[in-house]
Formats: C-alpha cells, structure tokens, sequence
C-alpha cells in the first residue's frame, strides 16, 4: 500500500471540462448519464417534474429550520440548498443565502475527484466539508453536506445543504478573528469527509466535528438538520424517478440548465457590447491595518458571454482575502437576481455565460494559508458591489432593460459577534450571537423606482431580520431601539432604500463584560454607491457608549431615543477589530443602506416633501443635498426651492472651477437620434451630450469625454448628513467626496466618495458601441 501526502494546492477546486473530471472519477464509481441529445420531454411532464424540484429545496428549508436550534437558520434564513446532476451541475438553488449556492458544484466536482477511489462514494453516504479553498462554504462558518443520490446502483445526482454556524472554534467566539495572520489563527477548514456511512451518521467524525465548537449542541443539531434535509430531497427525487423514470428526469435536469443558459445568452446577446470598469475599497486588512486595498473589475461583454478580469486587485494580506471559490460566489450571487431575475435559477446553465481571469494571491483569489474568515461579507461581497456595479452601467445603456438597473444594495454586512457568559435566572450559560438586525438592509434606487427601505438583503432574497423579542430571550440583551434611519438612504433622482440601526444594553440581571468582535467596510470608502450621480448610502458606524447616564433598564421612566439621549463617552469601534461591553455601555450598530440614482437636485420637489413628512429625509438634508425648502405647514416653498437649487449649482460650478453658470431653468435638449448612456449622458454621432441641457461634452471613444466633464472634490460629508465626517477616524488615505458634472448645466454624472486617487472611469468606453 502506498500513501500519498498532498500538497496545499491539492486543496482547491476549480472548474473544469466534463471529459476532464470524467478522466480523474475512479472508474469503480457508475455514473448514471443520458446522450448530449436526450433532452426531448413533453411540455406537461417537464413543467410537473421542474415544479417540483423546485419545491423539493423549499421542503430542504423548512426541515432545516424545524430541527435547527440555531437563530442563524431559524430567524435570519442564512442558508442554501441545491440539486445538482451526477458531475454536480446545479439544476435548482433555493431562494435564501445565494452566495452559499455560488460554489456547491466546486465542492462536488472535488469531491468525486479526490474521493471516488478512497475511501468512495456509495449509496446513503454523505460528506462534510467547510473548506473555502473547495467551496465548501465561502469561509469556514460555512458548512455544508453533500449527499449523492444513487438510482440502480449508479450515481444520479447530488444534493447540498449549508449554513453558518455560530462557532467552530478558532481563538475568538464566533471563529472571526480580526488579527489572524493566516488561517491557522482561525478556525480549521475541513475538506470533504464521510460523516454519513452507508446511511448511519459517523459518531467519531460527528464527535470531533462538535468538539471543535464553544457550542457544540447548536453545531450538532445543525449536523443533524443538514442530514435530514438531504436525505428527505433524496427521497423525494428517488420517488420522482419511480414515478417518469430515471432518464426523464436526468432530462428534465439537463432541459432546465440549458434552457437557463439560453434565456441568459439571448438576453446577452441583446444588450450593447462593451467593457466596463470598476474599482471598489477594503477598509483595513486587520487588526492595527489603516490602509485601503483596492479591488478592481473589468467586464467585457461580446456577444452572448461576460468575462470578469479582476487583474491589479490587490494582493492576498491581513484577514480580507476570499479563495477563488469565494470570488465566483460573489458574482454568481449579484448575477442571479439582477441578470437573471427572469429566468428560473437553474444555476448550473447560468454559471455557463461567464468566465473568470483573476491573478493568484490576491484578496479575491487567496492562496492557502490565508486568512479567509472575512471571504464571504469583504472581498466576495466587495467584489459583487463591483460586478452589480458594471452590469447596471451596461443594462442602463439598453433602453429596453433600463427598468432593470439597479444602484447598489447595501455595501457588506455589518459584523458584529458579542459573547460571553448568561447569568439570567441563576443559571451561568455561555452564549456567542452575531448582531443579525443588520439583515434589514436598503435596496438600491432604480431608474424609475425608489430603493426598498430596509428590504434585506439582495444576496438573501428571504432574508429576515430577527424579532427583537426573540433575540432579548435568547440573549442577555435588551435593545433600546431598532428603527430605520433617517437620511441613510443615498440620495439621487431616486433615493436609495433606508437602511436602520439598533441600540442593545446589557440585561438589567447581567453582571460582567461581553465581548465584542467587530467587521465592516463602507466605513469611508462607500460600497454601497449609487448611479448615474446618485449619491452612496449611508457610512457604516459601529459605536460603543461608555458610561450611559441612566442604569440600565431598572427604575427608568422614559426610553433614550436617540445617541444624544444617552450621555456617556462615544468610543468609535474600528474597521476590524474587539472590544468589550460593559453593564454601563451601549452598543450602536447602523448598517448600510443603498445607493441613489441620478442627480439628487433632479428629484421631484413633492417626493423630498413626502419623504420629509416620512422621516425618510430630515428637512435639513432636503434643503443642503435635494435643494428643497419646506414652509412652516410642510408644504414645499416653489420659490426658495428654485432659488436654491440655482445657488448649489453655482456653488458646484465654484468648487470645480466653471465659470458662467446661467440661472435659467434646465430643459431637456432634443436628443430624438441619440443613444442613451444613462440618466445624464446620450451619444450623438460618437459625441457625448448631456441630456438635460444639450452641452457637447466630448469623443465617446476611449472614454475621452471624462476630461471634458467638471470635477468637483469636497470633504466627505458634501455628500449629505449619512456620510461619517472624519475619514482619519479609519485610515491614513485623504478620502473626498468627488463628483464628476456637466460643464453646461453642472448635474452630477458620477458622485463617489472615494480616495484622492481614485482612478477615472476611462476605460469603460474603449470597446462600447
């Protein structure tokens, strides 16, 4: 006998050829496979059974959610399943934590490379893995199960269920650690191992799966859920074979995907080609870390495919780094419901329309032994921003899918994990819950529609926000607020969905100090930016308050409603990072909102009203941002609204250096041959012209016409009350608010904050037509 050591590079899971992974699965593994041409089903029979694979991954949930003890799964949906062929093509995702679904099949495809000969895959097995570098989960709080289905002794298909768990070891609860150097100071990756043998659950794998955890209860009954949930869609599938036949339903599978994938390449095939650009930020690498790390994105769309060439992104460092699989997760999770929101989620034909170039040790393509804790909600999430960036720009172009653009959702999660000992009632339990409030995210502004206040997640279609109530049972916590946030949402033309915050204090019977873990980009470097000069989102603030003035909740007769209620000293929690909360502290959370659409001084004067009247925007930031003057009775002031609309022109012109702004009102230019670039810009005979006023700007190609635009950098907070007024409170990096406008007229084309040399967008024209 011999044996064989591997390397680290063994680790990983790409994807490959079919005719290659067929060469490297041990021939003692039958496969069950139909001809390339076995796809002819009748209408009636391929509409009941892709019905009810669809139903099979929402029954996978709900047993999921019945058996799981763990808040994650039970209030904030933070999981996944799928149903994948033989070669692990994923033929139907569910609708929670997509980016958990954006690498399933890598972990499949590694699997039948690496485990078909020893120790083999047979019927009623099933495999653990959390191994970012696989694509077992995109960090190692993923965990997923991947279950084979067998029909006649061969192998007919796959499924997969995964979810965060709360703790798998690692020095921090919460297995997050802000100062890890690589991923031995984090909790341990694991690849694929059998803990389902022959249908009989592996108690010595099962055993040393739990041990590694502060929690080992939750993480077991997580096991165990995972495990049922496969085992009843097995079941299910294998009823559905019994019923129309092995091959009818391997050809209904294969229909789905390739039906999929043409929906996609035709609605490609319809939208301008092109390449678009885009450069996003990483706030802190870790611990101490006050630099940001650029990740860049440029994508070309030729026909019917996309290509994502993230070359220049910054190199692997700290703990903000994402292996490859984590990287095609982050495009697979923006792509699906913005470019194939039409289109049935048979992600496998899906997966088939993009390629990915990407350069080796960087932060979104991290060679083992990175740290890669923060993968999914830094660089993965980061690089989405990105990529939801350029497929709005290129939708926006097409007059035909301008009702599908989208601003940016908002930018990251907003981690926070407090820990520590529960003493209510007597009893001592030790407790870790991540801050799941954060769930309750604001949408992106669209062409035509405001962004959704609060609507979730973009990635997490069914994302829920935990019930307050439930989270004050579960915790020694005990929240003084959670409510939207006014003037969070970006502003624009559109204005960007509110986003929220929430206020916890430790439970009058608490006694001691927790501990804090916190993470979180869009600090000064907005992810969650907006469009055609849409302003970002709020900045997001994580704030511990020392020494509140009143105890905690005994003897009080009023609640504090807001920061300034509560005295105390504000200590400003950083990018990455721990500290603690105290029995006199209060812990402040506001998470990000989404991005504006178009100039925010073009926005009806009645809809900041309403907005005003809503506390959707104060009247401060209608009067300094949209340029609305409300009266005393709330009704807006047409006259001072006019009058100061002109003076924030004139003071854009000012700041950018024009000189001879008219006071005229703006009009729009006749532009009946024109192409549209977006809200702002139109192209007449390869001239770029504003719309709203007529001014010839200059040569589309090349992107030339960005040097004939006006350039206005100001501090951040230019852009609205939402903006965190002290960048260096971060990082080194002189951070501005930068706005690229019309030299005739002075609307806002681009409106970023970002870094003082962040790059023009030039490159995004050289290949449009």
């Amino acid at each position: 006998m011999t044996s064989r050591i591997p390397g680290a590079d063994e680790f990983t899971s790409r994807p490959m050829p079919r005719e290659e992974l067929l060469a490297q699965i041990s021939p003692s593994l039958p496969l069950h496979q139909i001809a390339d041409d076995h796809e002819q089903v009748d209408a009636l029979t391929y509409e009941v059974v892709r019905h009810r694979l669809w139903a099979i991954t929402q029954e996978m949930g709900e047993t999921l959610r019945r058996m799981s003890g763990s808040h994650v799964v039970t209030e904030s949906n933070d999981f996944n399943f799928s149903i994948c062929d033989e070669l692990g093509e994923q033929v139907q995702v569910g609708t929670y934590n997509i980016g958990l679904i954006g690498s399933m099949d890598l972990a499949i495809t590694w699997t039948l490379r690496n485990r078909s000969d020893n120790p083999g895959i047979a019927e009623g097995d099933m495999f653990l893995c959390n191994d970012p570098w696989i694509g077992g989960g995109l960090h190692q709080n993923d965990a997923a199960i991947l279950a084979p289905i067998f029909h006649d002794g061969k192998l007919f298909g796959w499924t997969t269920a995964i979810a965060h768990q709360v703790d798998l070891g690692g020095p921090r609860p919460g297995s997050f650690s802000p100062s890890a150097q690589d991923v031995f100071g984090e909790a341990v990756p694991t690849p694929p191992m059998k803990v389902v043998r022959g249908g009989v659950l592996q108690r010595d794998i099962a055993d040393a799966w739990v041990r590694r955890s502060r929690l080992p209860h939750l993480v077991g009954l997580d096991l165990r859920a995972k495990i049922a949930a496969n085992k009843n869609a097995g079941d299910q599938i294998l009823r559905l074979i019994t019923k129309y036949g092995a091959d009818t339903v391997k050809a209904v599978m294969r229909r789905m995907m390739n039906d999929a994938e043409r929906r996609l390449r035709a609605k490609l095939a319809n939208l301008p080609d092109g390449t678009w650009t885009a450069v996003g930020y990483q706030e802190q690498s870790g611990t101490g870390d006050r630099n940001l790390h650029a990740i860049k994105v440029a994508m070309t769309k030729e026909g019917e495919k996309l290509v994502f060439d993230f070359r220049g992104t910054t190199g692997q460092t700290g703990i903000i780094n994402c292996p490859y699989p984590g990287l095609r997760a982050g495009i697979v999770f923006t792509m699906l419901p913005l470019l194939a929101g039409d289109i049935p989620w048979a992600a496998g034909g899906l997966m088939r329309c993009f390629e990915i170039i990407t350069d080796e040790d960087t932060i979104t393509n991290a060679s083992f032994p990175a740290a890669v804790g923060k993968g999914p909600f830094g660089p993965a999430w980061g690089a989405g921003n990105l990529v939801a960036e350029v497929l709005a720009r290129m939708l926006d172009a097409e007059p035909d899918h301008r009702a599908d653009v989208q601003s940016i959702c908002n930018g990251t999660t907003d981690l926070c994990v407090v820990s520590g000992v529960d003493v209510r009632g007597g009893a001592s339990k030790r407790f870790v819950s991540p801050i799941f409030d954060v769930m309750a995210g604001g949408y992106g502004a669209q062409v035509h529609h405001d962004g959704v206040d609060t609507g979730g997640r973009l990635i997490i279609p069914s994302a829920r926000a935990p019930d307050v109530e439930m989270t004050e049972y579960l915790y020694p916590l005990v929240a003084l607020w959670r409510r939207e946030q006014t003037d969070s949402g970006g502003p624009g033309r559109q204005r960007g969905g509110m986003s929220g915050s929430v206020c916890y204090v430790q439970h009058p019977d608490q006694s001691g100090r927790m501990s804090l873990v916190v993470s979180g980009n869009g600090k000064v470097a907005n992810q969650n930016v907006g469009l055609a000069g849409g302003y970002p989102g709020n900045s997001q603030l994580d704030l511990v308050v020392r020494g509140i003035d009143g105890p905690q909740l005994a003897d009080v007769t009023s609640i504090p409603a807001g920061l300034d209620e509560l005295g105390g000293q504000v200590e400003v929690l950083p990018a990455e990072g721990e500290s603690d909360l105290g029995p006199g502290d209060a812990l402040y959370l506001h998470w990000q909102a989404g991005g504006g659409y178009g100039d925010p001084l073009l926005r009806e004067e009645d809809s900041v009203g309403e907005d005003v009247r809503q506390a959707r925007v104060s009247a401060e930031a209608a009067r300094d941002v949209y340029g609305v003057h409300l009266a005393e009775d709330g009704e807006v002031d047409a006259d001072a609204t006019a009058a100061t609309r002109v003076r924030l022109r004139q003071r854009r012109a000012t700041d950018a250096g024009v000189t001879g702004l008219g006071t005229e009102e703006i009009s729009a230019a006749d532009l009946t041959e024109a192409r549209r670039l977006d809200d702002n810009l139109a192209v007449v005979d390869s001239t770029v012209v504003c719309v709203h006023c007529g001014t010839r700007i200059g040569p589309l190609e090349g992107g030339a016409f960005f040097d004939f635009l006006a350039r206005r950098e100001t501090a951040p907070t230019e852009a609205g009350p939402h903006i965190w007024h002290d960048p260096s409170e971060y990082v080194d990096a002189e951070i501005v608010f930068r706005q690229l406008l019309c030299p005739g007229c002075l609307t806002a084309v681009n409106s970023r904050v970002v870094p003082v040399d962040h790059p023009l967008p030039h490159d995004d024209y050289r290949a449009w037509n």
